[in-house]
């Protein structure tokens, strides 16, 4: 599937072409890159009548909803700039949520060709550095290709919040980009629907690439304790040691991650960062 609305979305058939389909019942909870199952009606359209279980899912989850972004991934890309200003609350937030879904992740610093703006932002990935996390840098009107090399032979979820420069990227990756969208909106019969609605796009062969909607906050509702500490690399990797097993790493005495922090294991800011986003689910889960 390669893009969904509610109960409608456009499916890929197998030989290629696309289709025009509805959910057969209101269960069905459809997602960019689900695999389906289909029948075609007379009229030359489809019904949906099941979706194959997925391999994974990248959501985000407010109070009372959760919204599946997109299934079946084999990477996260979380794409940033030097200009404007990029929220690393935000960045960590992706990087709890792609750690959940077990999927690595991509940090995708564009806008470099900004040399005034470069060591800024360089700065502040300075907390995200050797923590695993793949960094590429690349200026999306100039030359993408090397954020494309690290797309090759996979389904890759490009994410990031409003402004980073998305829109130029994808045009740069797929240069049939505004036809397609057109199609998919026809399909839809609202462009404004795919305004907030996931695309696939194929890059070639054996590579597909799910353009997201802007963020500007991600939920992370119902996420546990543990998988918030988990989606903090540094942090998880010493939380073990704390003198108490339920620890928080907010005010406790005996916290190993505090002690971290202080000899520099652990960076001040990511520290910051994961109190900040443990605190306010701790006040959501007892509102």
């Amino acid at each position: 599937m390669i893009a969904a609305h509610r109960r409608e979305s456009v499916v890929r058939a197998g030989d290629g072409s696309l289709l025009r389909c509805l959910a057969r019942g209101r269960a069905l909870r459809l997602a960019c890159g689900d695999r389906v199952a289909f029948g075609r009606t007379a009229s030359g359209e489809g019904v949906i009548e099941a979706i194959s279980p997925r391999a994974n899912e990248f959501a985000r989850a407010a109070a009372h909803r959760r919204k599946v972004l997109a299934a079946n991934l084999q990477q996260v890309v979380i794409l940033i700039a030097c200009e404007p200003t990029w929220d690393d609350e935000l960045v960590c937030r992706l990087l709890v949520a792609a750690e959940d879904a077990g999927l690595p992740a991509v940090l995708a610093l564009n806008k470099v060709d900004l040399a005034e703006r470069r060591e800024s932002a360089l700065r502040r990935l300075l907390p995200f550095r050797g923590l695993g996390y793949v960094i590429v840098e690349f200026a999306a009107k100039r030359d993408a290709e090397p954020l494309r090399a690290l797309l090759t032979g996979r389904r890759t979820l490009l994410v990031g919040q409003s402004g980073m420069g998305k829109s130029t990227l994808v045009h740069a990756l797929v240069p049939h980009a505004e036809v397609r969208i057109r199609e998919i909106s026809r399909y839809l019969d609202a462009g404004r629907q795919t305004t907030t609605t996931a695309r696939l796009y194929e890059l070639d062969a054996s590579s597909e690439l799910v353009d997201s909607p802007g963020v500007s906050e991600f939920g992370l509702a119902g996420f546990s304790a543990q998988t918030i500490v988990r989606g903090f690399r540094e942090i998880a990797r010493h939380a073990d040691a704390c003198r108490f097993r339920d620890c928080s790493h907010l005010v406790e005495p005996g916290c190993a991650v505090q002690a971290a922090a202080e000899s520099g294991a652990i960076h001040a800011r990511r520290l910051a960062l994961y109190r900040q986003i443990a605190r306010l689910q701790a006040e959501a889960a007892r509102a």
